[in-house]
């Protein structure tokens, strides 16, 4: 019998039953945040500084770069120009075998806001990114993390944040 309509694939339910195959005691907790922080822009984008963060981590082939090596967690900024050929993301768990991380600009979107900027869509971009590396922790991400990067943004005098997970 054909399919004649698309099923969706709970990604609740599939995070919940891939963490319990991984042998973890206790389900997934999402995140929950009742009193979330977005505000409205202060002025129009056209007028806007815009920077971006990511979760994919710098590229190192076991070089330590900014004093960090590959795989370390922990927030890092870098320059949008020259934009990275690759970052890394294999440590992260996501379908391979249906997708990739080789495209750069799909993910961390440089040269298109470089477009928006030179058209007048957005003010400027800021000279450079910042990366919060996926760590699976809660607590790190709302107590250390979170509070790195907005000092980072603020430093670049951004008054726009688009926030690129992978």
């Amino acid at each position: 019998m054909p399919i004649t309509h698309r099923q969706f694939v709970s990604y609740i339910d599939r995070t919940r039953n891939y963490y319990e195959a991984q042998g973890y005691g206790r389900p997934y907790a999402w995140a929950r945040n009742t009193d979330v922080p977005f505000t409205r822009p202060e002025k129009p984008l056209s007028e806007s500084r815009v920077g971006l963060v990511t979760t994919a981590s710098l590229w190192r082939d076991q070089k330590v770069v900014s004093g960090v090596l590959r795989g370390d967690k922990q927030v890092y900024s870098a320059a949008v120009a020259p934009l990275p050929e690759r970052l890394f993301t294999d440590d992260l768990s996501w379908d391979k075998e249906s997708t990739h991380t080789d495209d750069v600009p799909s993910f961390l979107p440089v040269p298109q806001l470089e477009a928006c900027a030179a058209t007048g869509r957005i003010g400027s971009l800021a000279e450079r990114f910042h990366g919060v590396p996926t760590d699976y922790s809660q607590r790190q991400t709302i107590e250390v993390d979170a509070p790195e990067v907005v000092r980072r943004l603020h430093e670049d005098q951004v008054d726009v944040a688009l926030l690129v997970p992978l």
